[in-house]
């Protein structure tokens, strides 16, 4: 053999071996790039009825707060009942000194006389029309003033409701700085609810919420929407709602703390796992990864709805039909090829 034979056989030895080493080479890193790929779990995004409810903080309110007290000073006589008292429509709270009323009673008895006594001589033409009118007159203003009066002088509950405030004692000058007595209507109670301006159109008179308070574990109650302001609130941009709640057995008392839940009923929606939700750092948005058609995963910003049953409903952001990766999500990147367990 020649030395130009021996030179092409050497070549053709190395290049095969340069050949097997390439092809071993790329063989090992594609089974290195099989093992980094990570191995995530996925889910098949789909739409469900999501319950649109939201809940809300408030406090509990009586329906109605009287104050009870006269029109003018005086020296109050009788007390009739204490704070915690329950009492109903028109029972005599406290009565003030009569000597004004028991007055005003004689001298209306003695317009009624005087005026029963003219009014057969005006049949037999003994007085004239115009003093008859005046008599009467003078009767009706006597009628109205011993009324007042007596209304000032014996107050009763304008309301069934409970004794919450005392500021007096018998014999004590009523001075007009503060009321006898603050009766509260709490059969029912109403609370008012802040609800948000997005919601606006969707509360309307009649609906039904249900609602727990912190001194009350365990039970829950439900009320009526009664009324919806009409204006909205500049700083907040919430709108209030009037919530009745019957309190037949005056469990819910004034001032009591309330979590109201208002129902707005259901959406169809895409729902995922909030396992699938990752926040991105220093901001607001939301995203989730999905594993495309190349089985490389990919990065979507969402919009989210309603967090409920772990899950959450996704208003923007991906389809019904892609793959959301709810597990090993982490340390995801864009692009990066992935295996689904």
């Amino acid at each position: 053999m020649n030395k130009t034979s021996l030179l092409i056989a050497a070549a053709l030895v190395v290049a095969g071996c340069g050949s097997r080493n390439n092809q071993a080479g790329t063989a090992q890193q594609q089974a290195a790039q099989e093992q980094q790929a990570p191995l995530v779990s996925v889910i098949t995004a789909a739409r469900e009825n999501v319950p649109q409810t939201a809940l809300y903080s408030s406090t509990v309110q009586a329906k109605v707060v009287n104050n009870i007290a006269p029109q003018s000073g005086g020296r109050i006589q009788k007390l009739n009942v204490e704070v915690g008292d329950f009492v109903s429509k028109g029972q005599i709270l406290a009565e003030m000194d009569r000597v004004q009323l028991d007055q005003a009673e004689l001298k209306l008895q003695n317009d009624k006389t005087e005026l029963e006594r003219v009014r057969s001589l005006l049949s037999q033409g003994g007085i004239s029309q115009a003093d008859f009118d005046q008599l009467e007159l003078a009767y009706k203003v006597s009628s109205s003033s011993c009324k007042n009066l007596e209304e000032n002088t014996i107050l009763r509950s304008p309301i069934s409701g409970v004794i919450t405030a005392r500021n007096y004692d018998r014999g004590d000058m009523y001075g007009m700085a503060q009321p006898i007595y603050t009766v509260q209507q709490i059969t029912p109670v109403k609370i008012l609810v802040a609800i948000s301006e997005t919601d606006y159109t969707r509360v309307k008179r009649g609906d039904t919420v249900t609602l727990t308070a912190d001194a009350l574990p365990g039970k829950s109650f439900t009320g009526t929407v009664n009324r919806l302001y009409p204006t909205m609130d500049a700083a907040t941009h919430t709108f209030n709602v009037e919530v009745t709640v019957p309190n037949t057995r005056r469990e819910l008392r004034p001032g009591m703390y309330a979590r109201v839940t208002v129902d707005f009923g259901s959406s169809f929606n895409i729902t995922v796992p909030d396992t699938a939700i990752l926040k991105m750092q220093g901001a607001g948005t939301r995203s989730v990864f999905v594993v495309n058609a190349e089985g490389k995963a990919e990065i979507k910003v969402v919009t989210v709805g309603r967090h409920f049953d772990g899950k959450y409903e996704i208003l923007s952001g991906i389809e019904e039909g892609e793959q959301v990766v709810v597990k090993g999500n982490s340390a995801l990147k864009a692009g990066q090829t992935v295996q689904i367990g």
